[in-house]
């Protein structure tokens, strides 16, 4: 098994404050040598890439790096129904990606025989939570933590009209209400907010809920800013959200 970080996480998250001394890459070169060092000294059935690189960026390194069966992706938290098979030089790279928050479990079944994958099943199987007994001790400890703050998450804020989720890759309509929201408080023109497959939804009619907004917003290091800014730099942001998913 080989790890592989987000390759562009100073763009995404805080570098200068959380790692000014670590650099980051795509690095197909020292994913193929590492691969290649693998499976000369430890002679291993199958190499697998757990991989945080995102869906697209984990095509394209599939097509680049032999060697590898199988790519168990993160990111973009995109619920694949079925494994991509990837072709290069070296055979065929398998990657897949289970979604988020623990709606979905990724099953990948190889078929190993004379050292090496010759087939595989796999099943992206839907959690249906409320029919899984919670394990007791867990679930007193999550409700002790929760207790202090419950009617600060249960206050509600409104309505929703319409169905609200965050699923793509662009937009979302939770994703506008949070656009909306932070041009209104701020008082500016246009607002940024990368669209992402991300949290819970919440169903029309439904009440929305302080805890259904820190679901879709309250991360630990976001900051939120009213600026000046001009063509250029709008262009640059962009052009640097693309190239985190794309």
């Amino acid at each position: 098994i080989i790890g592989q970080a987000f390759p562009y996480t100073p763009i995404a998250n805080p570098g200068e404050r959380f790692i000014p001394d670590w650099t980051f890459g795509i690095r197909d070169e020292a994913m193929q040598a590492m691969v290649n060092t693998v499976r000369e000294t430890e002679k291993p059935d199958a190499v697998v890439v757990i991989s945080h690189n995102g869906m697209d960026v984990d095509i394209k390194m599939a097509s680049q790096v032999s060697g590898i069966d199988a790519i168990f992706g993160g990111h973009t938290h995109d619920g694949m129904p079925g494994a991509m098979e990837v072709k290069n030089k070296g055979g065929t790279t398998l990657v897949t990606n289970a979604g988020s928050n623990g709606k979905f479990l990724g099953v990948m079944q190889f078929d190993i025989r004379n050292g090496k994958v010759q087939g595989y099943d796999y099943k992206l199987l839907p959690v249906f939570s409320n029919f899984l007994e919670p394990d007791q001790e867990m679930a007193k400890y999550i409700e002790d933590v929760r207790k202090p703050y419950l009617d600060t998450l249960n206050e509600e804020l409104a309505v929703a009209d319409d169905l609200l989720y965050r699923r793509g890759n662009f937009n979302g309509t939770f994703d506008q209400l949070i656009c909306d929201a932070l041009r209104e408080v701020g008082g500016a023109q246009i607002s940024f907010s990368p669209g992402f497959r991300w949290g819970v939804s919440v169903l029309p009619g439904q009440p929305i809920t302080m805890e259904h907004v820190m679901t879709q917003t309250c991360l630990t290091y976001p900051e939120t800013y009213v600026d000046n800014i001009s063509g250029e730099n709008i262009k640059l942001i962009l052009e640097d959200v693309a190239d985190n998913i794309f």
